[in-house]
């Protein structure tokens, strides 16, 4: 899985708390023309159009008032100014994550895998350490924060099934493993048992449910061998067992983050992050907004992307209230209309959900997002180290595949399913062909973007497939031609895989792609979960899963392609996805590299040159916010944010060694001319 990076002792300035109504304004500019503060002896990349180097700058109240070099910034010294000399280092623009979600960076004192590699026995006794640790009373929920559900997972001889491994945990209370990623989930029996379905009735989630209450979300279920869920539940489905709206662990880690919200604030300060994208807020965290507004402590400017779902907005007849979801979004982005530091007239839509399927599984569990070609069903076998690794293909137009089809309920009993999987080497469940699925349907999707484009808002739109993509560029685009307002700032997220075709129009249109460059690389066990299912390839080693020819070598996550169309490239973390640590720089770096340490690199020419990446992160992602006017270079007349760091990462990128630009520590950070962070390391 991808690799968090170790961080120093860090010192949070304790007077970091900046008044609201002093953000809005000059706060101690005066007419002899002095600032308040005043860079010297330093490396600066402004970020604005020329890609101009200076030396040094001066600021007045929450302004850059000078950029340039150390002759013109001492004009501007007077006997009360405040000299930092920044011994040669780089400065930077305050840097943007253009898709974050703030409110889960910080581990509170809960049960965290911490994304660690786990086979079946080491999360089961991990699991029954948490219930002890934390003395989880009887019936009361188990929730496992940043599982990693891509990499380890293993069976083992013990624990065949992860539900074998949860139940073993505990049979005293019901347990939730959650997916770094937000799609994938685990449950032992006891919280399998306690499912809902649509109508809100307890009947639990077995073989004989998913033929009929949860007939729509088998797709979502891992089973076993007996057909019965194996613990494995994807997607929204998890809302069925753990929800009905918000898991239990969401109701209590947004009680804490309401209690502390500084420690957000103070993560991403240390980070070098001065503005963002919070890409998915839901209404009950309005309070945790709304706290740190009252106390002068958002250090960082907010672009609020609404997430209403659409699937809780239906009338009895099965139709989306749009009228009541904007009267909500309105009242939302009313709310904060004018606010210097945060604004909400960006809604979200997840239009599919994960690539990934499971090898470990028996039938293998297909990818779910949403594709333009039927998924693969690769076979699967152990090698010589246990590891699982692709021995050969279903033929799912074969003559045994049509006819198991044709008649699929007179061929799932036991002995027929044991016949079938004797006679030709696997189970007639892979004859199944399936291009995973939109959350809601091509009609529901256009519709929902049109009526949001028509009233004012910014989309922002979860994309993995390439399905996912054209039918989120198909609804933008019709959306525009129907016409309204077009803010030209409507985005992608993620884009995993997408078309040439589809690769052109984004930069027709102009669409923004927030990547998270870190996930553009080559980690085999990953790796095995997602392209067996795209391209036909054999063995489980990196040169294997990535033939030079294959569509997802070519198509994934295409950065220098979008650019090169004219689409707007910005850089998100998708924190707490992967990991809960937002690495800018672990991101810039591998948005040059596009390789983890060790490994080849994910087709190299989609790489993008060392001050595109930062652009990304700076200039563009004002753009994307909407705040380019204030703030995302260093420019006189623009706000003081800016980032102090450890090394040169243009100088490392120039002399052919961007891997160390990963190693990058933030030094300081200035937000509106305040200092807001101060790292102190032990000696």
């Amino acid at each position: 899985m991808r690799n968090s990076i170790r961080c120093p002792r860090l010192l949070l300035i304790a007077g970091a708390s900046i008044a609201l109504q002093g953000l809005a304004q000059l706060a101690s500019a005066d007419a002899t023309g002095t600032a308040d503060l005043v860079v010297l002896n330093s490396t600066i990349y402004t970020a604005d159009a020329a890609h101009h180097m200076a030396s040094a700058m001066a600021v007045q109240g929450n302004r850059l008032v000078y950029v340039g070099d150390g002759d013109g910034a001492r004009a501007w010294v007077g006997p009360k100014t405040r000299i930092l000399n920044a011994a040669g280092r780089l400065v930077l623009p305050g840097l943007v994550d253009s898709h974050i979600h703030p409110t889960s960076i910080v581990a509170w004192h809960n049960c965290d895998a911490d994304d660690k590699v786990m086979d079946f026995a080491e999360l089961s006794a991990f699991v029954r350490g948490c219930i002890k640790r934390y003395h989880t009373p009887p019936g009361q929920w188990v929730s496992v924060r940043q599982w990693n559900y891509a990499s380890g997972n293993r069976p083992t001889a013990k624990y065949p099934t992860m539900r074998a491994a949860l139940d073993a945990a505990t049979t005293q209370h019901p347990v939730h493993l959650l997916g770094d990623d937000g799609h994938h989930g685990a449950f032992n029996s006891l919280a399998l048992a306690a499912a809902r379905n649509k109508q809100g009735k307890v009947v639990g989630l077995s073989k004989a449910t998913l033929e009929t209450d949860f007939a729509a979300d088998k797709v979502n279920v891992g089973v076993d061998q007996q057909d019965e869920p194996n613990g494995m539940v994807n997607e929204n489905t998890q809302y069925a067992l753990d929800g009905p709206d918000n898991y239990a662990s969401d109701v209590e880690d947004l009680s804490n983050v309401i209690r502390e919200p500084t420690r957000v604030t103070q993560r991403l300060n240390s980070v070098g992050i001065t503005a963002m994208l919070d890409a998915a807020m839901p209404q009950n965290q309005l309070p945790f907004y709304d706290k740190l507004l009252a106390s002068g402590q958002l250090t960082v400017r907010t672009r609020l992307a609404q997430y209403l779902v659409p699937d809780l907005f239906r009338d009895p007849s099965g139709k989306i209230d749009y009228p009541r979801m904007l009267d909500i979004a309105k009242a939302t982005r009313a709310k904060y209309e004018g606010n210097p530091l945060i604004r909400a007239d960006v809604v979200k839509l997840f239009v599919d959900g994960g690539l990934e399927g499971d090898p470990h599984a028996s039938p293998p569990t297909l990818p779910n997002a949403a594709s333009l070609r039927p998924y693969l069903q690769p076979k699967f076998a152990l090698d010589g180290a246990g590891n699982p690794q692709v021995s050969g293909y279903v033929d799912t137009e074969s003559q045994e595949c049509q006819a198991y089809r044709s008649n699929v309920s007179a061929n799932q009993s036991r002995s027929a399913v044991s016949e079938f999987e004797a006679q030709h080497g696997y189970r007639p469940e892979q004859c199944r062909v399936s291009s995973g699925a939109l959350y809601q349907t091509r009609e529901e999707l256009l519709e929902f973007v049109r009526q949001f484009h028509l009233n004012g808002f910014v989309l922002h739109m979860h994309v993995i497939g390439d399905l996912a993509a054209r039918t989120a560029i198909d609804a933008i685009e019709a959306a525009r031609a129907a016409g309204g307002p077009n803010l030209g700032r409507d985005g992608l997220a993620h884009l995993e895989l997408v078309s040439p075709e589809d690769v052109a129009r984004i930069g027709r249109d102009r669409i923004y792609i927030a990547f998270t460059y870190s996930w553009a690389t080559v980690e085999p066990e990953y790796d095995l979960s997602v392209i067996p299912f795209i391209d036909h390839v054999s063995g489980n080693d990196a040169a294997a899963l990535h033939p030079a020819n294959g569509y997802y070598e070519k198509s994934a996550y295409p950065v220098r392609s979008v650019r090169d169309a004219g689409g707007l490239v910005v850089g998100g973390s998708d924190a707490a996805v992967s990991t809960r640590d937002p690495r800018p720089f672990v991101n810039i770096a591998r948005a040059v590299t596009r390789r983890l340490p060790g490994k080849p690199a994910l087709n190299p020419s989609e790489s993008i040159p060392i001050r595109d990446a930062i652009d990304s992160y700076t200039i563009a992602g004002a753009r994307f916010l909407g705040w380019d006017q204030d703030m995302g270079s260093l420019e006189a007349g623009k706000s003081a944010d800016f980032v102090i760091v450890d090394r040169n990462i243009l100088e490392l990128a120039d002399r052919g060694d961007p891997e160390s630009i990963e190693k990058t520590q933030v030094v300081e950070t200035y937000f509106m001319g305040h200092r807001v962070y101060l790292r102190h390391s032990r000696k």
